[in-house]
């Protein structure tokens, strides 16, 4: 029954994750993204930008007289900078937006998958079994991931004491519980396979 079980779950994982290559009988338990608080941080700034460089546009378009007087070359060549520099700001977020979002971390019934993206051309996966896990902590540093109750993420293995990272996420109390849940069991399970043979 257990074993029919976990191959239904594994066949529903490879077909809502086809990009993780999964295990005989191993299947995705959680898939833990990023706080979406950033982006909207992040599109929020774009607009404020937005805003003031319309401001500014406006501003160049009626100096006309006084103290910043300007000819219609000028005030082209104004216009233009700041259309580039706004540019540059919008590619700037969707870059960042881009990369922050396709950072994932995938715990399955066996391991732990890690895509990290850390620049356009730049992606890392990895990939630690549960069994050399030898702890699990949620770390807040600073007022601003206190506020918005984000955090890291922390995984400590046996032996070479790697410590593995996850930033940016929701404060993941149940998360937490449940890896070290899974943490428990695949080592129980390890124990019990030792034992019989």
């Amino acid at each position: 029954m257990k074993s029919d079980l976990a191959k239904l779950r594994h066949a529903r994982s490879k077909k809502d994750f086809p990009d993780i290559s999964l295990e005989e009988n191993e299947y995705v338990v959680l898939k833990i993204k990023r706080s979406g608080i950033i982006p909207i941080l992040v599109w929020t700034g774009v607009i404020l930008a937005a805003i003031f460089f319309v401001a500014l546009n406006i501003m160049i378009a009626r100096a006309s007289s006084g103290m910043f007087s300007m000819n219609s070359a000028a005030k082209g060549f104004f216009s233009i900078v700041l259309d580039v520099v706004f540019g540059v700001v919008l590619i700037a977020a969707l870059v960042s937006m881009n990369v922050y979002t396709n950072n994932k971390l995938f715990v399955t019934n066996k391991r732990i998958i890690q895509q990290s993206q850390a620049s356009l051309f730049s992606s890392s996966t990895n990939v630690i079994d549960l069994i050399s896990i030898e702890d699990v902590s949620f770390k807040q540093a600073g007022i601003f991931e206190h506020l918005l109750k984000i955090g890291t993420l922390r995984m400590s293995t046996v032996g070479d004491e790697t410590t593995y990272t996850f930033k940016y996420v929701d404060t993941p109390i149940d998360e937490l519980e449940i890896i070290t849940h899974l943490v428990h069991v695949e080592k129980q399970e390890n124990e019990v396979n030792i034992r019989g043979r």
